[in-house]
């Protein structure tokens, strides 16, 4: 954890119809100071959609050979790395050798359009790789969410999100840029 960082607290209510999961999760959150609320809370949205005992974040924004969250089996091996943000081509490609699937959830509008076309030929060869992007008024919704000690509900069917702390509620649908090769 960075020095300076602001901690979040969060219970996390997941009800994900698609993968038939339905958990609460207490949940610590280390801001890095460099980083923004949107940034942090679609972390928190990339666990919700990937729920697991096993899933864990990594250590921050200043660890170069972390990802935002991972899944290890019980040998250490890295079944799941996940990516915030608009990742530079050879740390996906380098998570890509490391693990067994990668995603990485890009969001911010515009400049996340650009990134993907920039990167769009050379990530398309990576089978293991899924990108999935979150609207810019989806993150912004999710940033109206933020606060120091959250308690959230989240449901996720048919590829749909509804997020709310029982006043406020962001309602979206992620887009799949590229999905990873099925296994044979």
């Amino acid at each position: 954890m960075a020095p300076n960082a602001t901690i979040f607290k969060a219970v996390l209510h997941i009800v994900d119809v698609d993968r038939h999961y339905y958990e609460d999760h207490s949940i610590t959150l280390a801001r890095h100071p460099s980083e923004t609320d949107e940034r942090m809370m679609v972390r928190l949205l990339a666990f919700a959609r990937h729920a697991h005992e096993a899933l864990s974040f990594g250590r921050g924004l200043s660890t170069e050979d972390e990802a935002a969250l991972w899944q290890k089996d019980d040998t250490g091996l890295i079944e799941l790395w996940i990516e915030v943000g608009l990742p530079d081509e050879k740390a996906i490609r380098q998570a890509c050798g490391r693990a067994r699937q990668v995603y990485v959830y890009t969001y911010g509008g515009r400049p996340a359009d650009q990134w993907w076309k920039q990167n769009v030929a050379s990530l398309d060869r990576l089978n293991n790789l899924t990108v999935v992007n979150l609207s810019l008024e989806g993150s912004r919704a999710l940033v109206s969410l933020t606060k120091r000690s959250m308690d959230l509900h989240c449901t996720i069917q048919d590829g749909q999100v509804l997020i709310g702390d029982g006043a406020n509620a962001a309602q979206f649908e992620l887009s799949t840029w590229k999905e990873r090769a099925r296994e044979t």
